[in-house]
């Protein structure tokens, strides 16, 4: 199996699992508000983790003792990560700031 299949597989495992804890509409907002922190710790969690792979994969190649494919795919999937994560705290900021020129 593939390291890009095992990610896969994790991601779907991960997001069933989020989606299994999903709060009804129903529930009281406290528990969304749970929900959510959870979701947002543990996508700060995997993008550091995919960003450690990322260096791990690149140290083994310096050392000479990885293939380079692993290396390109290991190095790839950090750059998306990162990206991603880039992308995500971008439109947080925007959303911000439309919020804060709202009028009262």
């Amino acid at each position: 199996m593939s390291a890009d299949t095992l990610r896969a597989a994790q991601l779907y495992a991960d997001a069933a699992r989020l989606a299994a804890n999903t709060p009804r509409t129903d529930e009281i907002s406290t528990a969304r508000e749970a929900n959510f922190g959870e979701m947002v710790k543990a996508a700060i969690e995997t993008t550091s983790a995919d960003l450690q792979a990322g260096e791990a994969a690149a140290a083994k190649a310096v050392a000479g003792e990885a293939n380079l494919v692993d290396v390109v795919t290991a190095v790839s999937a950090a750059e998306v990560t990162l990206e991603t994560a880039i992308a995500v705290r971008n439109r947080v900021i925007e959303a911000y700031q439309n919020i804060m020129r709202m009028p009262i």
